[in-house]
């Protein structure tokens, strides 16, 4: 059954809702499906929605509908696309949570004490129009209110803490939490509970094998239309902090093309201008669709030290050089990095200039494969696959059960 989309703007400033639905909602007289009703809290970058989307490609055919907490900022929509299609007949509805001041940009303090209850007030509308079983919360500060909406009407939460380093969502919502999954043993309290479980990070479906042969990288790239036999660079810059990576790839693109390294550089939503002109095999894209065809062509990789994307590094066992952004207060992203041990090296930012990109050539060298074969081992036991199906199980575990005569109505 296909879907149809219908908008909705919620006369408040609290939220805007665009609602999909099957194209007969359950009241038509259909029988009511009896999957489970999944409720999501996370936006504003891909990394709060990439892991929930793992999630979903684990359960999706067991689940009826789905409730989606975001910003509403624009980037979601390239994380989000395909959603609706891959979930089937089952009910998709996104609901942005108007926390961000008017200009934009992460909420204060004041300024989200200010705007949570009104967004709290929207959350709970929705859930209860879902008839929702179980909130995720995948991390930012959509969570809160989607949170505190949630145990005030009895349902069940689980957190899911993706970065190495604890953010806000999870140090002031875990006691709220019936679970709450940590990708990584670095952000494990001293004193775990029940709980707190180490799972890993998600993963997608196609990551579950774990690293590809030389030949099939070789047929990758032959897929994605570069040279099979040459080495390929790929760059995922991301949607933050992309703009370092970008002005180095730009600026040693010509020294990647005479010492023939391919590149496949990521370069961002908006930001195709900041890469380099055409030259012989270089492309670039704003965005990566297919991650895991992508990834299984590289040689090697250049990122920022994003969990979601270090973890897909690491399932297929690709050699990565990490430079993590080096804004955030905490420095997750370098402690994500740290996470997978000597399969990447850390570069900081200043040193994105001639002389690393003569690095990185001698790497694609015969010189380098040892160093390659090396990093690849260490990536091989740096992290369990499974971690997707594990969280999957725990979450439908502790989600309410509900009436199968309710019907969740807009």
């Amino acid at each position: 059954m296909g879907t149809w989309v219908e908008s909705v703007r919620v006369e408040d400033e609290a939220s805007v809702v665009e609602r999909r639905r099957t194209k007969e909602p359950p009241s038509a007289g259909k029988p009511v499906r009896s999957g489970l009703r999944i409720a999501f809290a996370g936006g504003g970058t891909g990394g709060h929605i990439v892991p929930g989307r793992h999630l979903l490609a684990h359960g999706g055919r067991a689940v009826e509908d789905v409730l989606w907490f975001c910003t509403g900022r624009p980037v979601e929509d390239k994380a989000f696309a395909g959603l609706a299609e891959e979930l089937g007949a089952a009910r998709l509805e996104r609901v942005a949570l108007r926390l961000e001041p008017d200009g934009g940009g992460a909420p204060g303090l004041g300024g989200l004490a200010f705007r949570t209850l009104p967004a709290v007030r929207a959350a709970r509308a929705a859930l209860r129009a879902h008839g929702s079983q179980v909130l995720v919360g995948l991390g930012g500060f959509t969570c809160l209110p989607a949170v505190l909406a949630a145990r005030s009407l009895g349902i069940p939460v689980a957190l899911l803490e993706i970065n190495a380093t604890r953010g806000k969502a999870t140090r002031w919502l875990a006691p709220f939490a019936a679970r709450v999954f940590h990708a990584w043993r670095g952000t494990l309290p001293a004193r775990a509970g029940a709980r707190d479980l180490l799972t890993g990070p998600p993963l997608s479906p196609s990551f579950a094998a774990g690293g590809v042969s030389e030949e099939t990288a070789a047929r990758a790239r032959a897929a994605l239309g570069f040279q099979p036999q040459r080495p390929l660079l790929v760059v995922l810059g991301g949607s933050q902090g992309a703009g370092a990576l970008n002005t180095f790839v730009a600026q040693h693109a010509g020294e990647f093309s005479r010492q023939a390294v391919q590149v496949l550089h990521q370069t961002g939503p908006g930001r195709l201008e900041q890469g380099a002109g055409e030259r012989d095999g270089y492309r670039k894209v704003e965005f990566v669709h297919d991650v895991h065809t992508t990834l299984a062509a590289a040689t090697l990789v250049l990122c920022r030290g994003g969990a979601s994307t270090l973890a897909e590094v690491a399932a297929l066992r690709k050699p990565a050089w990490v430079v993590p952004y080096p804004h955030h207060a905490d420095r997750h992203q370098e402690r994500n990095a740290r996470e997978l041990g000597l399969g990447v090296e850390i570069v900081d930012e200043s040193r994105l200039g001639a002389s690393f990109a003569r690095e990185l050539v001698q790497k694609t060298l015969p010189s380098g494969t040892r160093e390659l074969a090396r990093r690849s081992a260490e990536l091989a036991s740096a992290m369990p696959l499974d971690a997707a199906q594990r969280i999957w199980d725990e979450v439908t575990l502790i989600a309410r059960p509900v009436a199968a005569e309710s019907v969740a109505r807009a």
